[in-house]
């Protein structure tokens, strides 16, 4: 029996001591070991809807919209070098080019972020597509990990095997209420709808390519890019159905140079004049004069 007693004291005695100080508020002495463990970032509520940026420039809301997305942001820094992290050098680059295209006048301009926030690549898209945007930037900046010496920018639109492969999963995703390229969904198959996606895709993404053409060809002679910097590939952020929609490495963060150059005002400065040149040549050209 006394064994028994002592036993059952030995189970007992632990859990009243957990039992007391959870009535009293208090916790376990887990033994500190320096670091978090648990990284805790909001979510947007499940249905919620997206919050839209405001919209700079002229009031006309005839003129054309250009989403600047500036990569990474909050707890995501994307990658980094020469002491500067990705996330910080993209919103330079963006607030650059969102100003230079501003002073510049005739051009409406939206930024999907202005400050240290993150958003997800849905999100990113779907803020242009919202806002009914002409063109969608997203700035990045590549990295070779120990491989310091690779350098150069380098520009992407969605791929066509990206684009081929994702219309009918995203025309099956849509709300028949929406609409793509002005045309509405709403009473149309899956087969048909996938067929309007496509077709929107492919045009977004002619129009896409056309503009990283434009950027290439203005920003040859003073800024540095990759051997083969026009590229395609299936990012997330760039499948907007109907928004043309580039990614844009603007160099390696992990060459020390460049990334000190990228960060630099003067670097700042170049790359907005070089895109801002290529995004006013583009609508000129999308309006015939």
């Amino acid at each position: 029996m006394a064994s028994l007693q002592r036993l059952c004291l030995i189970l007992l005695v632990p859990v009243a001591l957990v039992a007391g100080l959870w009535a009293f508020g208090g916790g376990l002495p887990f033994l500190n070991l320096g670091h978090g463990y648990v990284v805790r970032f909001e979510l947007p509520r499940a249905g919620s809807r997206i919050g839209l940026p405001p919209v700079q420039g002229p009031l006309d809301a005839s003129r054309p919209l250009v989403v600047i997305d500036a990569g990474h942001g909050g707890h995501d820094p994307g990658a980094s070098g020469a002491g500067i992290q990705e996330k910080a050098l993209t919103l330079g680059l963006a607030e650059a080019l969102r100003d230079r295209l501003l002073a510049g006048g005739g051009i409406r301009v939206a930024m999907t972020r202005d400050d240290d926030r993150f958003l997800a690549l849905a999100e990113r898209r779907d803020i242009a597509r919202a806002l009914g945007a002409g063109l969608f930037i997203s700035i990045h900046a590549d990295s070779a990990g120990d491989e310091q010496e690779v350098a150069g920018a380098s520009l992407y639109t969605l791929s066509g095997k990206a684009s081929d492969d994702a219309a009918a999963r995203l025309a099956a995703r849509e709300n028949r209420a929406d609409l793509i390229n002005g045309i509405a969904l709403e009473g149309q198959s899956d087969a048909v709808s996938a067929i309007l996606v496509d077709l929107s895709q492919r045009r977004a993404r002619e129009e896409a390519g056309e503009l990283t053409r434009l950027i290439v060809r203005e920003g040859e002679p003073k800024m540095a890019f990759h051997p083969n910097p026009r590229r395609s590939a299936a990012f997330a952020v760039l499948k907007s159905p109907d928004v043309p929609s580039v990614l844009f490495e603007a160099g390696y963060i992990s060459n020390p140079d460049e990334a000190q150059r990228l960060a630099s005002p003067e670097g700042r400065a170049l790359f907005a004049q070089i895109v801002d040149r290529a995004i006013r040549v583009y609508f000129a050209r999308q309006a015939g004069t």
